[in-house]
């Protein structure tokens, strides 16, 4: 793989990561609606991408349902876990997506798993356990909940993505017709206080929904998913295990998250887990969204 292609996965993986952290600023500092700001985001990719849906998938309400559980439906949850739980410790607990999906598809697509991924599984949820025990995780309190049930709804859908005939950039513009439709009608009926956040600070909200929805979900995705199509995926998706570690250091660094040797210890664990899984063959799983189930 040439260096440009090494170049453009790091950069994706510093905004992946970097979005951890702006968009704890959102909802937390900002004190912007958790589902309204996930609508918002999604209403931007809907707006950059609007030329992909003039063709409509055979399939279409599979589409949208499964659009909506790796787009709005996990994003959402990410969200409102981080009014409380800090970055580096959501980036730990996001890293359950890989597991969690090749235990859905053995259930639902009767994946075959050997002993080298059934240790990975088992590293990876061991490791985020001893994350979720340290300084971090434990003043994350139940926001980390949350954050694994975006993992739970990103990994059902990740399990699916295959079995319909659709891109993955295309699925973006899908995913984010089908998260607008959901998530404004939710967040005006479940939250308050949407107009006076953005009336608060209009050019911070501003700044985070533009970074989130256009410089990451349509840029860094769009660019990772072409270099997908260019190179083979057991190269392209290992770079991916980075986000993790850089959302630690970046929650450290912005976010002052306290990062100790248990959520070092667990976070590492973790990701070795992970790269058992995403370098183990699979014919039946979308492996770029093993370490990223939500587009």
């Amino acid at each position: 793989m040439p260096f440009s292609a090494i170049a453009v996965l790091l950069v994706c993986n510093v905004l992946w990561a970097l979005n951890v952290v702006v968009s704890k600023l959102a909802v937390d500092d900002l004190a912007m609606p958790p589902l309204f700001y996930a609508a918002l985001r999604s209403l931007l990719v809907v707006i950059a991408l609007a030329p992909l849906l003039r063709r409509v998938p055979s399939s279409l309400p599979r589409v949208l349902l499964i659009g909506l559980a790796i787009s709005g439906g996990s994003f959402s949850l990410l969200f409102i876990g981080l009014q409380t739980a800090s970055p580096s410790a959501a980036g730990i607990v996001s890293l359950t997506g890989a597991p969690l999906t090749v235990l859905f598809a053995i259930l639902f697509l009767k994946e075959q798993v050997r002993w080298r991924r059934g240790l990975g599984i088992a590293l990876t949820f061991a490791g985020v356990v001893i994350a979720i025990g340290s300084p971090s995780g434990l003043e994350s309190g139940w926001g980390l909940a949350y954050v694994f049930a975006g993992a739970v709804i990103g990994a059902a859908g990740s399990v699916f993505f295959k079995r319909i005939d659709i891109g993955a950039v295309e699925m973006q513009a899908w995913a984010g017709l089908a998260s607008v439709c959901v998530l404004f009608p939710l967040s005006f009926t479940l939250e308050t206080g949407q107009i006076e956040a953005v009336s608060a600070a209009p050019l911070a909200i501003a700044g985070c929904v533009l970074f989130a929805g256009l410089i990451v979900s349509v840029g860094a995705h769009s660019s990772y998913y072409r270099l997908l199509q260019r190179h083979d995926a057991n190269l392209v998706v290992p770079f991916t295990l980075l986000t993790p570690l850089l959302t630690i250091g970046f929650g450290a660094w912005l976010t002052g998250d306290p990062i100790g040797w248990t959520l070092i210890a667990g976070g590492g664990l973790a990701v070795c887990g992970v790269a058992i899984i995403v370098l183990r063959p699979s014919t039946k799983l979308f492996k770029p969204l093993l370490v990223r189930p939500r587009i």
